[in-house]
This record gives C-alpha cells, sequence and structure tokens, in this order.
C-alpha cells in the first residue's frame, strides 16, 4: 500500500475543519527547569537551580493541545477539581481555542498534577500530586451526558483513558450503544482498567505492552504480533487495532485484512513524554478529514517522529508534520509493509505463545520506548 505525499498534505490541510471531542482524565502537567552544579550537603541529592517554569494541559488535555497545534478544533469533556490546578487547566485550554463547556468541576474530586524537574535537558525527579478519585455519580453523568449530546456535532470522538476515573463502563457502554444506533468516527487509548469494556469504537490504539496484556498474549514476534491483533479485533469489537511498538514503527489491524506494518521514521529519540497523545490526536484529525486508517496511521508515525526529539509534553505543528513527511521520502510515495490475511487460527495464541506475563526488563523497555505515559 503506498500513500502519496500529495494526499497527506492535503489531508493535513483540512485538519482546519476537522472537529473533535475529546473525552478523559484531564491533568496539569507542571516543569520546573533549571541546572544542576553541585550536590546537596544535606543528602546526596542534587541542588537544582530554578531558572523558569511553565505548566500545559497533561493527559487528555495534551491531546487538546495536539489538536489545536494542528489546527484542528477541539472540544473538552472531564472532571477537574475546584482547585487552582483545575482553574489553571481550564484557563490553558481556553487558551489554546478549545471548548471548555464539558470540562466539570467536583468538590469531590483534585486535580492531578505532575511536576516534572528538568535539568541539563534530563528529567531529575517526577512530583505527582493526585488522590484515588472516586467520582460523584453526578459528575458522571454530566460527562456522560455531554459527551452522548455532542457526537452528532463533531466529526470524531476521542476517549483518552488514563485510568483516573472519568472513563468507566458506564461511559463506555453509553458510546457503544451510541454508535450502535448511529454510527460515528471514535478512537479509544486504552488502560488496563477497562480492557473488559471497550467495545465497537471506530479505532483502538494500545502500545505494545498494553496490547500484550489486553490479548493475554506475549507479544515476542511477528505471528505472536499477528495472533494478539487478531484477538484485540474480535475481543473489543472494533474495526481496527493500531498497536504502537517503540523503535519498531506500528502495527495496523483490521477485519478481514492482512496487518499493515510501518516502520518508525524516528530520527532521534529525545523523549518519549507524551507522544501517544500526538499518535491519538493526528489520527482523529485524519480520520475526521476524510483520510484511511492507513493514512492516518502513516500521519501519526511521522508526527510521533518529530516529537520523540522534543523534550517534555511536545506537540508539533502542521508545518512540522508537512516538512517531516517531505524530509522523510522527499515527496516520493510511502510505502507500508502488509502481511497475509489474518485467519481463524490467527485468533488463537501461536504456538508456543504462553498467557502474557511481562518481565520487569520488558516493562522497562516499554517504558523507554512506547509512546504512552500516565
Amino acid at each position: 500500500m503506498r500513500v502519496s505525499g500529495r494526499r497527506l498534505a492535503e489531508l493535513i490541510r483540512r485538519f482546519a475543519g476537522v472537529r473533535v471531542l475529546v473525552v478523559g482524565d484531564l491533568m496539569l502537567d507542571r516543569f520546573v527547569w533549571g541546572q544542576v552544579e553541585r550536590i546537596s550537603p544535606e543528602a546526596p541529592v542534587p541542588v537544582v537551580h530554578v531558572t523558569r517554569e511553565d505548566e500545559r494541559p497533561g493527559g487528555a488535555g495534551n491531546v487538546v493541545s495536539n489538536i489545536a497545534a494542528l489546527g484542528g478544533r477541539a472540544a473538552t469533556c472531564g472532571i477537574v477539581g475546584d482547585d487552582a490546578a483545575g482553574r489553571a487547566l481550564a484557563a490553558a485550554l481556553r487558551a489554546l481555542g478549545a471548548g471548555t463547556e464539558g470540562v466539570v468541576v467536583s468538590h469531590q474530586a483534585r486535580t492531578t498534577e505532575k511536576t516534572r524537574i528538568i535539568a541539563h535537558q534530563q528529567q531529575v525527579v517526577r512530583l505527582d500530586h493526585e488522590t484515588s478519585r472516586v467520582l460523584d455519580g453526578a459528575g458522571a453523568r454530566r460527562v456522560r451526558d455531554f459527551v452522548l449530546r455532542g457526537c452528532a456535532g463533531c466529526d470524531v470522538v476521542v476517549v483518552s483513558d488514563y485510568a483516573k476515573g472519568v472513563v468507566g463502563p458506564d461511559l463506555l457502554a453509553a458510546l457503544a450503544e451510541a454508535h450502535a444506533r448511529a454510527p460515528f468516527t471514535w478512537v479509544v487509548d486504552p488502560k488496563r482498567a477497562n480492557f473488559a469494556h471497550y467495545r465497537r469504537a471506530s479505532l483502538m490504539k494500545p502500545n505494545r505492552a498494553e496490547a500484550a496484556e489486553a490479548a493475554g498474549i506475549e507479544i515476542r514476534d511477528r505471528a505472536s504480533l499477528c495472533a494478539a491483533g487478531a484477538r484485540l479485533l474480535e475481543r473489543w469489537e472494533t474495526e481496527a487495532v493500531l498497536i504502537s511498538r517503540g523503535e519498531e514503527g506500528m502495527a495496523l489491524f483490521r477485519r478481514g485484512e492482512g496487518v499493515q506494518e510501518f516502520p518508525t521514521v524516528a530520527r532521534e529519540v529525545y523523549d518519549v513524554t507524551g507522544a501517544g497523545d500526538t499518535v491519538l490526536a493526528t489520527c482523529a484529525l485524519a480520520l475526521g478529514a476524510g483520510g484511511t486508517l492507513e493514512e492516518a496511521t502513516v500521519l501519526a508515525n511521522h508526527a510521533a517522529g518529530v516529537v520523540v526529539g522534543k523534550l517534555g509534553t511536545a506537540t508539533l505543528g502542521a508545518d512540522e508534520l508537512r516538512a517531516a513527511i517531505a524530509a522523510n521520502r522527499g515527496g516520493r510515495p510511502i510505502a507500508a509493509n502488509k502481511g497475509g490475511r489474518l485467519s481463524a487460527r490467527a485468533l488463537k495464541p501461536a504456538d508456543g505463545v504462553r498467557g502474557h506475563r511481562s518481565s520487569g526488563a520488558r516493562e522497562a523497555r516499554e517504558q523507554r520506548t512506547g509512546p504512552r505515559r500516565s
């Protein structure tokens, strides 16, 4: 399968007209930048001389940031606490031009904050402020009702699940039922807590570790990758599954089709923080613009290749994406490797494949190369 650079450029141009509804776990990302010149006399830890600080939308908010940076129009739905971080997060989303009518303020929740201290272009430590979120019924109903009302008025719905409580069985069931009545495009970035509840999405986008765990198949080679992809198509009753595989690129599965593998285009991996949000946002915009799943994957692959070369929860603009595509292939058609058709046998684990048991080394590797963050 080949995708022309001209076709991709046209899709990017259409991003400006795409309306995306993003629902999920909203967070506030804080960054403290500084320099280390000595070790503390109090303990064997570096002393960071702070030079600047900034804050940005994180979690589902980072998906919104990516959509806005690429030129799309986003509406946001989620829950924040009645606190300073929640107010700062809502203000940051509005500054991006995103709609915040769907942001529910809860008196029972605390806004999740993640503070990263960075010195000499390296993360020294991360500080998390969050509580085990038990959402009140009224807040959850407001989120569900807002999303169901918004489905008809947008081009694509994005579910950004960070397992903080906003995305749960009731919301996912309501979306699946609404889709059965009147189909719409929706894409999901999944988390373990809801593996049993995802159904009928247009596209599911797990990373390799998530795909292996959800399928119950250790992904060791191409055969086990195909078996896992086929099983997830059936388990989640989804139209397609896109597995991001770090340095090995991406693999796209569709019912009745062979697996399509997209090699990575990243030239330098500097920081994978938030790259999964970039992939999710780019896929959503491409599908909303009328692109095929293959075209959406090619665009997302190039977008991820750019942001992993930046530090922190980075985004990229439409011009950067166009330049990355042109630089990678010199304007020539972009190809993806297509495997054989998935057979009924592929719905079972490949010979010798055991139930998924991630080793510490594999988990560490996924944290280093996978695009998701929590």
